[in-house]
């Protein structure tokens, strides 16, 4: 997996948010966003967000 920035304004990396869905079960973007503070500025990575939480929890 190659290891890119999603949230820019926080800068916080792909593999920062899947350890955190993995580590702590996470599974809606707002979960994510408490644990990593990816999304919560302009928000503009949440699609994102919703992608990454479809690959590692998927179905």
């Amino acid at each position: 997996m190659e290891d890119i920035e999603i949230c820019h304004c926080n800068n916080i990396m792909k593999s920062e948010i899947v350890k955190a869905i993995r580590e702590k079960g996470l599974s809606t973007v707002e979960h994510v966003q408490e644990a990593t503070t990816a999304g919560t500025v302009c928000e503009g990575c949440i699609p994102d967000i919703e992608d990454i939480l479809n690959e590692v929890n998927p179905g």
